[in-house]
């Protein structure tokens, strides 16, 4: 390609919280002579999760650490396979003041909301410890109820993050110049898939929630999936959001191996929440043996 890497992404300015510069990224894009994704033979698909500010270190109100190295990472491996990367899709997180995982959601015996990274049990509820400040007690416990009789994650009184309409909601500025500039070059529009907006239960996954009445599953996002030949997976942060993702993917294609033998995560690119280390590397490997994925650098993967 004519352009270089480092015309469309300035490193130094990674989770910096700096503007975009689309205008710029078209420009460039423009004088480029690549083959439009729709005529691609090999479809491949970059499932981008949660790529947002509120996630990145320095800025974030719920940065993870490494972040800002998997989004370089990230960028350069676009930016090398951006003449055979067929379509990005980019989950985003988004959020309100009062949902159940936020602080405004409880009120302790004294009238105190929860502190950040404060866990909340369904015991906790019922014995008073906590109380909903909504008035949803009903709601809360039957919530709190599944989440422990499901084996999911405890709920977590995450900071305020990815609130609708703020910076924090927003696509990394470097990422979303690559972002652009790949939808340009390859004449195809990025997908964006919002998430999490939902006050009463927590979504994690791109696919569906922890728990909801509704049950509701995104069949787009998976039929979406299903018609690419390959899948590579990459985002923050990987203890949580993705994680979440791939094992909801993996458990709706779980019959059909040739499904889930086409991902792959590319782990170089993602990051952990501090103290979920060691879990999330097990969790991934027991992934890797039950549905055949496959766990690479980014710089072994060239498309």
């Amino acid at each position: 390609m004519k352009t270089q890497y480092e015309q469309i992404v300035d490193v130094q300015y990674i989770a910096r919280g700096k503007s975009d510069n689309i205008p710029a990224m078209l420009a460039l894009a423009q004088e480029e002579q690549v083959r439009p994704a729709a005529l691609d033979v090999k479809r491949t698909l970059l499932l981008a999760i949660d790529v947002q500010n509120d996630f990145m270190e320095s800025i974030g109100s719920l940065a993870v650490n490494g972040s800002k190295a998997d989004v370089q990472r990230l960028t350069q491996w676009m930016y090398r396979n951006l003449e055979s990367l067929t379509q990005v899709m980019c989950s985003l997180d988004c959020h309100s003041m009062m949902q159940v995982f936020h602080a405004d959601w409880w009120l302790d015996k004294e009238g105190n909301h929860p502190k950040p990274f404060t866990i909340i049990r369904y015991a906790d509820v019922r014995d008073g410890i906590w109380r909903a400040a909504n008035g949803h007690i009903a709601l809360s416990l039957d919530y709190l109820q599944h989440l422990e009789s499901e084996g999911k994650k405890q709920l977590c009184i995450w900071p305020y993050h990815c609130l609708e309409g703020t910076s924090g909601a927003q696509l990394e500025s470097q990422f979303t110049n690559m972002l652009y500039f790949h939808s340009a070059a390859r004449q195809v529009k990025p997908i964006l898939v919002y998430k999490g907006q939902d006050p009463n239960t927590e979504m994690y996954g791109i696919i569906k929630a922890e728990y909801d009445d509704n049950k509701f599953v995104n069949h787009a996002v998976l039929e979406a999936i299903r018609a690419y030949d390959a899948i590579y997976i990459a985002g923050e942060a990987s203890s949580h959001c993705v994680l979440a993702s791939a094992v909801q993917i993996l458990e709706y294609f779980e019959h059909d191996r040739s499904i889930t033998s086409r991902i792959t995560l590319l782990i170089d690119c993602m990051s952990p929440i501090a103290g979920f280390e060691e879990q999330t590397l097990q969790q991934f490997e027991a992934l890797k043996e039950k549905y055949g994925i496959q766990i690479k650098l980014s710089t072994e993967v060239n498309l």
